[in-house]
């Protein structure tokens, strides 16, 4: 069945895949409230209910997901083939590997399923939107934004909870793969923001997504590397500091841009951000970076507060789901 579906699904034919961006960031705050109930002593209460209305969330929009897929292919095939759009695609699969990265302390087998659907996929979609990139269709440079990060940053995600759960050789695999793609990546994109046209005020939350790669390149190298806090561990974690400086110098442009689901890509990179200073802090042992941490997470906590309202109040005025 394609787009001769019935007139009373139009706003499925258009629900965009920028929605598993939604999921990421919910992952991420549930990791960033583990690791803090962890650090202070705290009940892991919250971040169980946080994994819950995770896993809820990423099966509805799947479901919504596959429903479009089935009954308006022509409108999924032509997001899979927007140069923008296409890279949000691995969104879905990050968002296994982080469900199962949050699963591992609560279910080690079922967070090693939940793993190995996610790595497969992940692979592939890594392969698929490369492979597209990659001489069919001429891009422009106003084509590319830090959204093309997202596939790099997947595979880096896989060795967070990888290693832990006894896939270490794949996980140095997908390191591998991502830290070259981000520096690749990190070029082009940088070569975007300062030497071509400004970003688009819809996409200029993506900006965010600069933080995500070094944080989560921190968090796979350390447990790579049995925990140690050594001296790429260190450049990695002050890289994405640095990257948060240069994205809070920006906020106030952000925050006059027009609500769109773009902005959820200002959660996972804070969330991100958020869970490698608890960790170097836990390592260290540093008071200061415990305390940068606690800042970091109230303000993940902040952003998701109004991620949430804004994307609620823009469901009630029919603003999700429409044509672009």
């Amino acid at each position: 069945m394609t787009d001769t579906a019935p007139h009373n699904e139009p706003k499925l034919a258009h629900f965009p895949v920028t929605f598993f961006a939604a999921v990421m960031g919910m992952a991420g705050l549930t990791l960033a409230t583990h690791i803090a109930e962890v650090s202070w002593g705290v009940p892991a209460v919250l971040s169980v209910l946080l994994l819950l209305v995770t896993i809820g969330i990423f099966v509805m929009i799947f479901t919504f997901f596959a429903l479009k897929w089935r009954r308006h292919r022509a409108h999924f095939l032509a997001e899979w083939n927007h140069p923008v759009k296409k890279a949000f695609f691995p969104a879905i699969s990050i968002s296994l590997l982080l469900i199962a990265t949050a699963l591992t302390p609560h279910s080690a087998g079922l967070a090693r399923v939940v793993w190995l659907v996610g790595a497969a996929l992940q692979a592939g979609l890594t392969l698929a939107v490369i492979s597209g990139w990659i001489g069919h269709n001429p891009f422009q440079q106003l084509h590319i934004s830090p959204a093309w990060f997202i596939p790099a940053v997947g595979n880096v995600v896989a060795p967070i909870a990888g290693v832990s759960l006894g896939f270490v050789e794949l996980s140095w695999l997908f390191f591998s793969a991502g830290l070259v793609f981000w520096f690749v990546l990190l070029v082009l994109v940088m070569n975007r923001l300062i030497f071509h046209d400004p970003l688009t005020r819809r996409l200029l939350p993506t900006l965010a997504i600069l933080i995500a790669p070094p944080a989560v390149g921190f968090l796979a190298w350390i447990n790579l590397n049995g925990g140690q806090a050594d001296a790429f561990a260190r450049i990695l974690l002050n890289a994405a500091f640095v990257f948060a400086a240069i994205v809070a110098v920006q906020a106030p442009k952000i925050r006059t841009s027009p609500f769109a689901l773009s902005w959820w890509a200002l959660s996972f990179p804070m969330a991100a951000l958020t869970v490698a200073t608890f960790r170097f802090a836990a390592i260290t042992g540093s008071g200061f970076h415990a305390a940068l941490a606690a800042v970091f997470y109230a303000g993940l906590l902040i952003i998701m507060i109004t991620l949430v309202a804004r994307t609620l109040k823009a469901i009630r005025a029919a603003e999700i789901c429409v044509p672009d």
